[in-house]
C-alpha cells in the first residue's frame, strides 16, 4: 500500500515512517520543515532514506493536490502543537490546523485521487477537563476552568451541579476519560484539534473515504524538538534537569496525565489503518495510568541528572486542565491495542548528550510569552 504520512518530518512522523519502511510500504513523507520544530529548515538526519520526501506546506492547495498523487493512505499528522503558544497565535494556529485539513479535504472532494483510509492525529487536549464523579451526583464534567486563582488552597475541582439554588460545591473525584465525554477545548490549539476531527469525520463520511480519529494523550520519546518550548513536557524537563535547570511546576503538581511513549502512539496509527474495525471511530491513545506531574518530575529528574524536585508556584496557565488520563477498553477492544510501555519506561530515549549540548533551553520563552500577555496568574 502506498501511503502519506503528512508531517512525517516531526517527532512522532518520524517514527511512524521508519515503522511504515520496515513493514514494506512505499512511503511518502510530506512536510513542510516549519522552523518551529525544524529551526534550521533542513530535513532532520533521522528522515529514513527509504521513503520518499516532499517539501510541501498543507496550506498550498494546489502543492499538496500535487504531493498526493498515486497515494492511497494517509495519515494526517501536520499542524502547529503547542497549548501555551495557540494562545497568542490564534491566525497560525487556524491557517495550519484548520486551513491545512481543509485543503486536503477540498481535495479529496473535487479531484480524481486514490485515497482508501485516513488516520488523523487529534489530541487528548480537545476533551478540557477529564470525567469527574461527585458522591452525591454521579457522573459530572466540569466546565471550563476561568482564569482565576483559588484562593482556598485546593486546586482541586468542585461540582457545579445546581440543586434549587445551591450550587453542590463537593469535591469532585477524578476517573478515566473515555471517549463518549463531552469534547470541550480550553485552548485555540484545542479547538482546531476538534474542528479538525469533525471536519476530516464530516467530509470522509460524505464522500466513503474511511476516518479513524486517534486522540494522543501526552507524547514522550526520542526526537521530539528542543527548539519547541511549547510541546513535550518530559522533554522541557529533562532539558531542564539536564542543564542544572529548576523546570516549571503549575499549580501543585498533583494534577494529573497520562504519558505514552512514541511507540505505542505509532502502532496505534498501524491498527487504526489495518483494521475495518476503526473506521468512522475515535480513540484514546495513552495507557490508562494517572501520574502526577510532580511524579513524573521526580522520575524525569533521576534519570537526567536533577538533585531536587521544584516547588511548585501555585499559578495558573491558560488553558490548563486539572486531571485527564485514558480510558483504553475501546482500542483495545476494537483493535487489540495494548501499551507496551508504561512510564517511566523509555524516558531514558528522550535526550542525547548531543542534544543537550547543542540545544537552547527556550521555556523561559514561552513562561514571559504567557505572563506578558496575562495568560498566567
Amino acid at each position: 500500500m502506498h501511503v502519506a504520512v503528512i508531517g512525517g518530518a516531526g517527532f512522532i512522523g518520524g517514527h511512524l515512517v521508519d515503522a511504515l519502511v520496515t513493514k514494506n510500504f512505499k512511503v511518502r513523507i510530506i512536510d513542510s520543515l516549519d522552523p518551529q520544530v525544524h529551526p534550521d529548515g533542513l530535513p532532520p538526519a533521522y528522515l529514513n532514506k527509504d521513503a520518499e520526501f516532499i517539501n510541501q506546506n498543507v496550506t498550498d492547495l494546489e502543492g499538496l493536490a500535487n504531493s498526493l498523487e498515486g497515494v492511497e493512505g494517509i495519515f494526517y499528522l501536520a499542524g502547529a502543537v503547542g497549548v501555551g503558544d495557540s494562545m497568542y497565535r490564534i491566525r497560525h494556529y487556524a491557517e495550519a490546523n484548520v486551513l491545512g485539513a481543509a485543503n486536503l479535504l477540498d481535495v479529496l472532494a473535487n479531484r480524481k485521487n486514490t485515497i482508501r483510509k485516513i488516520v488523523v492525529a487529534s489530541s487528548v487536549t480537545v476533551y478540557g477537563e477529564g470525567r469527574y464523579s461527585c458522591p452525591r451526583h454521579g457522573v459530572v464534567f466540569p466546565s471550563v476552568r476561568t482564569m482565576k486563582n483559588p484562593r482556598s488552597g485546593s486546586w482541586e475541582m468542585e461540582c457545579e451541579t445546581t440543586d434549587g439554588a445551591k450550587v453542590c460545591g463537593e469535591t469532585l473525584t477524578p476517573e478515566a476519560t473515555d471517549e463518549e465525554k463531552p469534547a470541550a477545548p480550553q485552548s485555540i490549539y484545542a479547538v482546531t484539534k476538534r474542528t479538525q476531527e469533525e471536519l476530516f469525520l464530516t467530509a470522509g463520511r460524505t464522500y466513503k473515504i474511511p476516518v479513524s480519529v486517534l486522540r494522543y494523550f501526552n507524547v514522550y520519546g526520542s526526537r521530539q524538538s528542543l527548539s519547541n518550548p511549547y510541546t513535550g513536557v518530559v522533554k522541557v524537563f529533562a532539558l531542564d534537569f539536564s542543564q542544572g535547570k529548576m523546570p516549571t511546576i503549575y499549580e501543585d503538581g498533583m494534577q494529573t496525565r497520562d504519558f505514552v511513549h512514541v511507540s505505542d502512539i505509532v502502532a496505534a496509527n498501524i491498527l487504526a489503518l489495518q483494521h475495518d474495525e476503526a473506521d468512522w471511530q475515535i480513540f484514546n491513545v495513552g495507557t490508562g495510568h494517572p501520574v502526577t506531574v510532580l511524579e513524573m518530575a521526580r522520575a524525569v529528574a533521576g534519570e537526567f541528572g536533577g538533585t531536587a524536585i521544584p516547588q511548585p508556584l501555585n499559578r495558573y496557565r491558560a488553558g490548563d486542565v486539572r486531571h485527564c488520563w485514558a480510558d483504553t477498553s475501546k482500542i483495545r477492544k476494537l483493535l487489540g491495542f495494548e501499551p507496551k510501555a508504561i512510564f517511566p519506561s523509555g524516558i531514558e530515549s528522550v535526550l542525547k548528550q548531543a542534544d543537550v549540548e547543542s540545544a537552547l533551553n527556550r521555556n523561559g520563552v514561552e513562561q514571559a510569552g504567557l505572563v506578558r500577555r496575562g495568560l498566567i496568574v
